[in-house]
């Protein structure tokens, strides 16, 4: 009876539930979400400037040859 009942609920409630259970309210979620995608952002940013500083100049390339075998 009880596994129909866990049946019917929508899975948005289920999250909650378990992020209840584990002491994470919504508020506390949000943040935490933020604070990943804030770091992806810079970590995107990071890997964006060394793309650009590792451009090849008019000298020859920079950087790290990879070969394949």
């Amino acid at each position: 009876m009880a596994r129909d009942k866990s049946r019917s609920k929508k899975a948005c409630c289920l999250v909650s539930e378990i992020l209840e259970e584990v002491g994470l309210d919504r508020k506390k979620a949000r943040q935490l979400r933020r604070q990943v995608l804030e770091g992806l952002i810079l970590l995107c940013q990071w890997q964006l400037e060394r793309m650009n500083e590792e451009r090849p100049g008019p000298g020859g390339r920079k950087g790290r040859r990879v070969s394949v075998e």
